[in-house]
Formats: structure tokens, sequence, C-alpha cells
């Protein structure tokens, strides 16, 4: 039976190093975040580092906004990071597309060991040898380069050749344990030498993601479990680096399971809604919420356990309970768990994060003083109500405008003496000069339950959409004591109006 390399690192504790090394492409994905999110769990929780690169070398796709966007995401999600982008560190520079003189260094050291060879072979000349030696073309390269001669080699440079370097595989089985999966076994010739460097000398993305990670001392490589084939050619490379004197060691592998949409069983797609962080932000996550349910992903506190806070979450988290099968996006669980952590907030800190969305709304635009008082004044009022940050104008908006508009379920809703109720209301009201929530219930229940004698459910229905235009709203005294005496006749009046017209 094959065993793993003898010099896997057993680093524990504070000498835990782990790294989040995203390619700026595209909006930030759940997936990803939840990768940067188990990555940053199993450093504090340990003591360790967290190393924060940027892998950008495809220039066709890379941008600097998709950059910036990642580092909005990891900061609104207070994922902070060690060493990396914008932070320093003594491995810098962090990102690839400024390490290319490191990478020429570290290729002369293999080169000189023999580790990586110079390799003419075209895609044609390949195939046509896979064809004369009865060998499956999927099979790809064969090998044949190994072992040309320096005449060989400068009869192909006078032909105008550049040569690829490809990595001398070892002829034997290659094990590691996954800190997830358990022992995995890649049997001995399942995959050819392969290019580590292109002929015009760029070096390819399998070669410079496991250099950075020998020479940023990466002792824990969490990654998804789509990359997992990918663990073979980097143990190879790793046997090679410690022959060179590049490295003294090979990390550890854990596969983290994938993330798959509401329905079937394809991996979230970035087209998917659930995929767009953004959107989820947009909508009223907010990032304790989110990173709860993130962690849910394959990771459990304990059964029956959904909610945790970051630090419970920190203390308990160890990479190797994180279950390897796949894990589904569920977004009325999602939304759920947001709800409990915005009801574990402070009033003051949740009215504080309302009022962006309260202007996202359109409800003001820079808010006067008076508007930001009645938003602290009616945060109280949904905190326990609403899952979501964006619901909160949809249930305060009826405060900041003069102009009610009647939601049409709402209005289908009211029983057939709605407009006597209403000026039921009106009267009872008029009176009532000490405009408190106290005592708009007792004149209210007094002409409504006790005098019309109706119940509470059907008598505040006709009033709540007088005032608020819906059906479900904050507390009904309390929202009329905040729209104020005058305002909340005239709105009580108006629609008694438009249903006796």
């Amino acid at each position: 039976m094959a065993t793993p390399h003898p010099l896997t690192t057993t680093a524990t504790g504070s000498d835990v190093r782990v790294r989040f090394c995203p390619s700026p492409t595209g909006l930030p994905h759940v997936g990803l975040i939840r990768t940067a999110l188990f990555n940053w769990a199993y450093a504090r929780h340990n003591g360790g580092k967290l190393v924060f690169r940027i892998e950008d070398t495809d220039a066709a796709r890379d941008s600097e906004e998709s950059y910036r966007q990642l580092l909005d995401a990891l900061r609104w999600m207070e994922i902070d990071w060690d060493e990396g982008v914008e932070v320093g560190g003594e491995h810098a520079p962090y990102r690839q597309s400024e390490r290319h003189d490191i990478y020429r260094e570290v290729i002369d050291k293999l080169l000189a060991a023999g580790a990586i060879y110079e390799s003419f072979s075209t895609a044609e000349e390949i195939d046509a040898r896979n064809e004369a030696n009865g060998r499956a073309k999927q099979l790809g390269y064969d090998n044949h380069d190994r072992a040309l001669t320096d005449e060989q080699k400068a009869a192909f440079r006078a032909e105008g050749r550049q040569p690829a370097l490809r990595l001398r595989v070892p002829d034997e089985d290659l094990t590691y344990v996954d800190l997830i999966r358990g022992e995995v076994t890649f049997p001995a010739g399942s995959f050819p030498d392969f290019v580590v460097v292109r002929p015009n000398g760029i070096p390819l993305y399998t070669f410079v993601n496991p250099v950075d990670d020998a020479l940023m001392g990466v002792t824990h490589v969490l990654r998804g479990e789509d990359l997992m084939p990918s663990t073979a050619r980097q143990l190879a490379l790793y046997a090679a680096l410690i022959d060179a004197g590049v490295t003294t060691f090979v990390p550890r592998f854990a596969h983290m399971p994938l993330v798959l949409g509401e329905t079937g069983n394809k991996k979230l797609s970035k087209r998917d809604p659930q995929a767009d962080l953004f959107l989820h932000r947009e909508r009223g996550f907010i990032h304790e919420g989110l990173l709860n349910y993130l962690a849910l992903l394959g990771w459990s506190i304990g059964p029956d356990r959904d909610v945790f806070s970051l630090d419970e979450f920190i203390a308990a988290f160890d990479i190797e309970n994180v279950n390897p099968n796949p894990a589904r996006f569920d977004q009325k669980k999602a939304e759920s768990i947001n709800g409990d952590h915005i009801r574990m907030l402070d009033v003051k800190d949740f009215a504080e994060r309302t009022v962006p969305y309260l202007a996202a709304a359109g409800l003001f635009d820079e808010p006067s003083h008076e508007q930001l008082v009645l938003a602290f004044r009616v945060a109280p009022l949904v905190h326990e109500r609403v899952q979501l940050l964006g619901d909160v104008p949809g249930m305060v908006g009826f405060l900041f405008t003069d102009d009610v508009s009647y939601d049409a379920d709402a209005l289908k809703g009211l029983p057939a003496n709605a407009a006597e109720v209403l000026e039921a209301c009106v009267a009872a009201l008029e009176p009532v000069t000490e405009f408190t929530t106290e005592k708009i219930q007792d004149a209210l229940s007094a002409a409504l339950v006790e005098k019309l004698e109706l119940k509470p459910r059907v008598a505040y229905g006709p009033p709540r959409v007088a005032l608020t235009g819906r059906r479900v709203s904050p507390p009904l005294f309390e929202s009329m004591e905040l729209l104020g005496r005058d305002e909340s006749l005239r709105r009580l009046s108006g629609l008694a109006e438009q249903l006796r017209g």
C-alpha cells in the first residue's frame, strides 16, 4: 500500500498557515466566500495565520474591478487576513502577476535538479505517436521527450521550436490523507509528465499555485472538491520542490463539498441568484447571518442547532468535521437564520443598519435630523418582524410619505363596513389631545370593540390599511403615535371618503 510523503507537515496550533487565493474574475460567489470563511475559521481556531493572495495571471479574464469587489466582499463579511494584499508581509508580493522573477528562480532550481525538462513535441506529433503505438489519443503525452539528447534539442531549436517545460512525474503511486475524505491514492501512470511552463516562458497556474504555497509556508490547503483531481500533480510537484531545496514539507489537503443549487444536483452556478454575494447584501442580509448560514454548508456545530455567533463558530470549527457530501443552498433557511441574527442585534445597531436601505428605497436622499429620529423610533416596532433589512422600507415607508399607496390585496380584504369603522375611528380620536400609544388604544378599543362589538382582528384592519396601505404593518397604535394626530386623522378620513365615494 502506498504511503503519504514522509515529509507531510505535522503543523498544529500557531504553526498552521492557510491561504485564500482567488482569481479576480466576475462577482464574488457564495461558494468562494465559503472557502474563505472555512480557511479563516481554521486559522483563527488554531491561532494560526491566513494568507490572502491574488492569482491574476490570466490577463484576458482578470480585472481590477473584480479585485476591488473581492476586497469589498471580505471586508463586508469581516473576514480579515494576517498577510497578503493590502496588508503586506514577509512573502510579498502577493499578486502572481508581480512574482515572475521568483518563479524564474524556482524553475532554474528544478532544471538544475533534473526535475523538469525541455519538451519539444507538438500536439500533432503526440497524436501520431499514440496512433502508431496503438495508444488511445485521450491518454495524451507519452513522456517521449524525457530522454532527448543535446543534439536533438539543438536540432529542434534550429527549426525555430521553443520548448515547453514538463515535470518528470514519479513512476509510483501518490498518496495523501485528505482531512475531510480520508486516504486518497493516485496510481502510478494515472497521468503523464505535465507542462509547467509554456514555450513562451510563462508558467502555468498548476505550477505557480503550489510554488506560492511552498514559498509562503502554507501548511494546510483547504479548497473546493472540484480542485481535488489536481492534487496528484501538486503532490508530484511538491516532491520535486523538496528535492530541489525550495521547501521542506508537503502541506495537508482538505477538499470541501460542492455547494449545489436549490434544485437538481448541479453545482451552484454563478448565474444563480443565490450565488451572488452582493445580491444577498442588497436584499438585506447582515454579514453575521450570512456567515452563519455559509458555515452550515458542509459543517454543523451540533445536532438540532443552526444559529450561533462567530465566536462560537471559531471555537467549534475543525476542518476534519466537515461533511464530504454536497451541501445545498436553501434560500428560505438562509433568510430564517438571518432573521435570527437581526433579532440578536441591539435596537440601535439594527436602526443604524436600516438607514441605507431606507435611502435605497427612495424614502429620503440625505436624511434630515427628523427623518433619522423617525427611523430610530420605528426600528423597535419592526425589529422582531423582519428577516431581511430590505423588508424594512416596505413596512415603514408609510411614515416617510404624505401619499399612502394602497396594496390591492389590502383593499380587497377590507370588510363591507370598513367606511363605518374608519368614521368611528375618526370620531373616537378627534377628542384625544394626548396622542400616545396608550390613549390611542383606549379610544379605539372603546369605539370599535366595545361600542361596535367588533373583534379586534376585524376592528383594526381598516385603520391599518388607511394608515399604512398594507394588511401587515408595524403595531397599529405605535404607528399612529409616530404619524401624529393630524396625519392619522387625515388618512383615516381619506380612505373612508374613498370607500363611500
